[in-house]
C-alpha cells in the first residue's frame, strides 16, 4: 500500500467518479473540513491510528486517522478494526518496488541514478552518539569493504542513495549522495549500501540524533505517562521535576527540559527534512518511510529505572514513530551495544540487550507485526565500548551498519 499525506489526496481524486456499491464506501473529510475524497474503507487499526482506503481507481492508500474529521473517526471506531490484506510477497509493506536478495559480497555501485517515478524509500536512524560519525576513516577500509572504492582506488558514490544527517543545534550537516567524505563515518555507510543494492527504488538514509540521550527520559515516547520504579514516580512524556532538588513531578509549561524533549526535537527535524524533500533528494516528489534503525542504550544502562523499563519504552517508541511518520507498516531494527555479551542478564547494558531481543522475538507481533529485527553487535565490534565510541574504529561502524542494513532488507522481504 502506498502511504500519502491526506493533504495531497484532493488532487488525486478530483476527477474520479464514485462507483462503489460496498457498505464502507463514503465521502471522507479532512480534519480541518476543507478537503474531501471518495473511497472505500479497506483497513483500520485503531491502536496504531492507521486507516487504509481504496480509491475509485483502485489505488490503495494508508494514512493516519488524525488527518480525518471527527465524524470519520467516529465511523471508523463504530465499524471496528479491519485487518489490512496481506501484501504481495515481492512488495513488502512500506516499500514501493521489489526488494532483492543481498549477495554475500556487496557489489560496487553502478553509478546510475534511481528510478524517480517511484517514491523515495526513507530509512530513519535514531539513537545517541554512536549513531553519529565516530569512525576514523582510513585507506585500509578499501580492502576490507571493496565496494567502497573503485579500481583506481577512489571512493565510490551511490547515485541512488541519499545520505542526510540533521542534529539539534547543528542543523543539516550532511546532504549528499552516499560516499566516503571527510575523515569520519557512522553506521549509515553500511546501511545505505545494503539498502541501495536491495531496493528497486530511490533510497534516503535520514539520521536525526544527538549524543548522551536516554530512552527513559530524553527520548521518552509520547504515550508514556507518569510511571513508577521501586515505589518512586518517574516523569512521563512532557513532564519534569519541579527543580533539581525538588523531585515533585509537574507538567512542562514551556520552559526547561522535559521527558521526551529529544524525541520531539529529533522527530521534528526529520519531518522537516521530508517536508523539504526535493531539497534533500533532487527531483523527488513523494516518499514512504519504510523503516527505522535504532542504536542506543549507553545512557539508560546507568539508570536502574530506565534499564528495567527499557522493553516497555522500546515498544512504545516503535508505535510512536510509526504514528508520527504515518508509517504503520514500517520495519524496525535495533542493535545491542558492542561490549555486551549475549548471555549477560545482570548488568545494565546486558538487560538492555535482553529487552531488545525480547521485543524482536515475536512476543509483541500482535501489536507490532513481525517486522521487528535485532542485531547482536558484540562479534562485530573491534574492541572498546559504546561509552568510548569503540575507540573510533571505523570497522566497528561499518560492520554494525552492514549488519543492520542486512537485517532491514530481510524484514522488508518478509
Amino acid at each position: 500500500m502506498k502511504s500519502l499525506k491526506l493533504t495531497s489526496l484532493a488532487s488525486v481524486v478530483a476527477a474520479l467518479v464514485l462507483s462503489l456499491p460496498a457498505a464502507h464506501a463514503r465521502t471522507w473529510t479532512s480534519a480541518d473540513g476543507t478537503k474531501t475524497f471518495e473511497g472505500e474503507l479497506l483497513s483500520y487499526d485503531e491502536a496504531a491510528g492507521a486507516v487504509g482506503v481504496t480509491l475509485p481507481n483502485g489505488q490503495e492508500l494508508v494514512f493516519s486517522q488524525d488527518k480525518l474529521s471527527e465524524a470519520d473517526i467516529a465511523f471508523l471506531k463504530e465499524k471496528g478494526n479491519i485487518a489490512p490484506p496481506a501484501p504481495p510477497s515481492n512488495t513488502p509493506p512500506g516499500t514501493s518496488g521489489e526488494v532483492k536478495e543481498l549477495p554475500k559480497e556487496i557489489p560496487d555501485p553502478d553509478g546510475e541514478p534511481a528510478d524517480m517515478s517511484k517514491p523515495v524509500q526513507v530509512f530513519i536512524i535514531m539513537g545517541q552518539s554512536n549513531t553519529l560519525e565516530m569512525g576514523n576513516v582510513n585507506d585500509g577500509l578499501k580492502g576490507l569493504y571493496p565496494y567502497l572504492a573503485d579500481d583506481a582506488g577512489n571512493w565510490t558514490t551511490r547515485k541512488d542513495v541519499r545520505n542526510v544527517s540533521v542534529m539539534v543545534g547543528k542543523g543539516v550537516y550532511r546532504n549528499d549522495w552516499l560516499t566516503m567524505s571527510g575523515n569520519k563515518i557512522g553506521i549509515e555507510i553500511g546501511i545505505g549500501h545494503c539498502l541501495g543494492n536491495a531496493i528497486d527504488a530511490p533510497v534516503m538514509v535520514l539520521k536525526s540524533s544527538i549524543g548522551n540521550r536516554s530512552l527513559g527520559w530524553d527520548l521518552l515516547p509520547p504515550s508514556i505517562e507518569t510511571w513508577e520504579y521501586n515505589g518512586e514516580k518517574q516523569p512521563g512524556y512532557r513532564e519534569m521535576y519541579k527543580s533539581k532538588n525538588d523531585k515533585t513531578i509537574v507538567k512542562w509549561e514551556g520552559e526547561g527540559w522535559y521527558a521526551g524533549k529529544q524525541y520531539d526535537d529529533d522527530v521534528a527535524n526529520a519531518q522537516q527534512i521530508l517536508k523539504d524533500l526535493s531539497t534533500h533528494y533532487p527531483d523527488a516528489k513523494d516518499y514512504e518511510v519504510a523503516g527505522f534503525l535504532w542504536w542506543q542504550g549507553d545512557k539508560d544502562m546507568r539508570n536502574p529505572a530506565h534499564v528495567n523499563n527499557y522493553e516497555k519504552h522500546l515498544v512504545a517508541l516503535i508505535k510512536s514513530l510509526r504514528k508520527d511518520f504515518e508509517a504503520p507498516n514500517a520495519a524496525f531494527v535495533t542493535a545491542s551495544l558492542g561490549q555486551t555479551s549475549e548471555d549477560d542478564t545482570s548488568s545494565g547494558h546486558g538487560n538492555i540487550l535482553q529487552a531488545m531481543k525480547s521485543v524482536s522475538s515475536g512476543k509483541y507481533s500482535g501489536e507490532l507485526g513481525d517486522n521487528i529485527g535485532f542485531v547482536y553487535t558484540n562479534p562485530l565490534s573491534k574492541g572498546s565500548s559504546s561509552s568510548a565510541h569503540y575507540g573510533g574504529n571505523a570497522e566497528t561502524y561499518m560492520n554494525v551498519g552492514e549488519a543492520m542494513g542486512r537485517e532491514m532488507v530481510g524484514l522488508l522481504k518478509k
